[in-house]
């Protein structure tokens, strides 16, 4: 059994220039990494200035109750492309940069729906959800990846900009890598007489703080060991003109076609190197500066969007994967030098929690001519980027998926609700988030993580009113108990679910 969704009729103004006069527009998702609700000036902060990114919201729609399924990025991420909770899948978790593909080669994706209905695909920055089937061989055309989930074109990290093997991947193959120089990785043991942050803290231009003292890249600790591909290693400081000019080209090589990107941009995960430009641009250090090119990045896409008139026939929607967080491994100062700035914008937790802060993210739907600036209370979720986007472009998605239809909400149609409940997540412990209200469950476990960040783990359930109450300030589960028990039945029903669409 499938369901089909048809492209609303007040949607049917199509007709635009570009995109080989398609009927259907161009999409691109802009994916952050750790920016937190209050990194961007559209919802208000007067601590930091946005201005690229704020545009979408300008001339678009700001989702002030939109999340990300997870607290943390490989779990939010197989949540968008497959329109799945990721709880359902245990292998959805922070992944190292070795680990296998945790999205099955024959799973339906949000590529793959908009491969079939005629659009050419792309995946370029940050990937995190895994490549290969384990073992893998950097030295061969690595696959499974993001062609086998839908991507007719790849050009990505394998996961987090401070875990090895720190190289591009260019549609499976690592990009500079020479035959006589091979990479080995390995995240258990170092290879012999390679050098670490532990053994040689000479050898280091930025301290780690936690976790991060492994193999050094570019007077960098990373996580994991790496030897070998000396000349395939990526510089930190030019990733992010490096991702733009491969989204660039891929835009130039598909405009006269609908065409589907999705950008993951590495700002602001740790380490924090931004390009030189872009060094001391603000006075909150790497953090702050790493943002402020994330804005660049965004302003050099529209820029070149308007260049080639594809704005009035391209649908962006700009989010991040989780809440943010300060120290992150490096020791950079990032909390020293906040100062007054909130990266959750007052909300409670950050990266790692169950609390508001981590899963409670920007979220801006921009589409020339078809979008106005508006604000929307509606509850969306990433993981309904797929279903939306099918109602969008009468594609066909299958029976089970846990993505639901909230166009009308992503593109600010007066009076939509978005969805009624969304489960979040935080490293396997869930949440419910049902209107008006947010629930807590009891988890064991410390108050924070070594991040800093509050964890959310309460030693009884927890209720909140997030209209009144955004910051999780005050536990109302003893004065409405019939509430809780509801929302208690609510959860059990959803947390119970099989993953019928796997």
């Amino acid at each position: 059994m499938k369901r089909l969704f048809y492209v609303l009729p007040g949607l049917a103004v199509f007709g635009c220039s570009g995109g080989a006069g398609s009927d259907r527009p161009n999409v691109i998702i802009i994916l952050a990494d750790d920016l937190g609700y209050g990194d961007v000036s559209a919802y208000g902060s007067g601590t930091i200035d946005t201005p690229c990114i704020d545009r979408l919201a300008e001339e678009g729609v700001r989702l002030d109750n939109a999340y990300s399924t997870s607290a943390t990025s490989t779990p939010s991420r197989y949540a968008l492309m497959t329109g799945m909770y990721p709880w359902k899948n245990s292998n959805a978790r922070i992944l190292d940069g070795d680990a296998p593909l945790i999205i099955s080669e024959n799973q339906f994706t949000l590529p793959k729906m908009m491969q079939g209905i005629g659009y050419s695909t792309a995946a370029i920055g940050k990937w995190h959800l895994g490549m290969g089937k384990g073992n893998v061989d950097w030295n061969s055309t690595v696959r499974p990846g993001a062609k086998e989930v839908g991507f007719d074109y790849s050009y990505i990290i394998a996961a987090t900009n401070d875990r090895v093997p720190t190289v591009y991947v260019e549609n499976g193959d690592v990009v500079g890598l020479e035959a006589d120089d091979p990479i080995y990785v390995d995240y258990s043991e170092n290879f012999e007489g390679e050098p670490t942050a532990l053994d040689h803290p000479e050898m280091l231009r930025m301290e780690w703080s936690h976790g991060h003292n492994n193999s050094i890249v570019n007077g960098i600790p990373r996580i994991g060991y790496m030897k070998g591909g000396e000349k395939a290693r990526w510089k930190d400081e030019e990733m992010a003109e490096r991702f733009s000019l491969k989204v660039k080209e891929f835009i130039a090589e598909n405009k006269d076609r609908p065409f589907f990107l999705y950008y993951g941009l590495h700002e602001p995960h740790v380490p924090r190197v931004p390009a030189a430009r872009f060094a001391g641009s603000t006075p909150m250090g790497p953090r702050g500066d790493a943002i402020a090119e994330a804005d660049w990045c965004v302003g050099e896409l529209l820029s070149y969007l308007d260049s080639l008139e594809l704005l009035e026939n391209t649908l962006i929607i700009f989010s991040s994967d989780n809440g943010p967080v300060l120290d992150d491994g490096y020791a950079d100062g990032a909390v020293e030098l906040a100062g007054d700035h909130k990266p959750a914008g007052g909300l409670r937790g950050g990266k790692y929690s169950l609390f508001d802060g981590g899963t409670h993210v920007p979220m801006f739907v921009y589409w020339k001519g078809h979008t106005v600036h508006s604000e929307s209370d509606a509850l969306v979720s990433q993981l309904d980027f797929l279903a939306s986007l099918a109602a969008l472009t009468g594609a066909v998605i299958p029976d089970g998926l846990d993505s639901e239809n909230c166009l009308d909400a992503l593109l600010g149609r007066k009076g939509a609700e978005g969805r009624s409940h969304l489960v979040s997540e935080a490293d396997g412990r869930l949440a419910l988030r049902s209107g008006d209200w947010s629930m807590l469950p009891p988890y064991d476990g410390p108050e924070r993580n070594i991040t800093g960040n509050e964890l959310g783990n309460l030693a009884e359930y927890a209720l909140y009113n997030m209209t009144e109450d955004p910051a999780q300030q005050h536990n109302l589960a003893s004065e409405y108990p019939r509430l809780l028990d509801s929302l208690k039945r609510v959860f059990f029903l959803e947390t119970q679910k099989s993953d019928s669409a796997r």
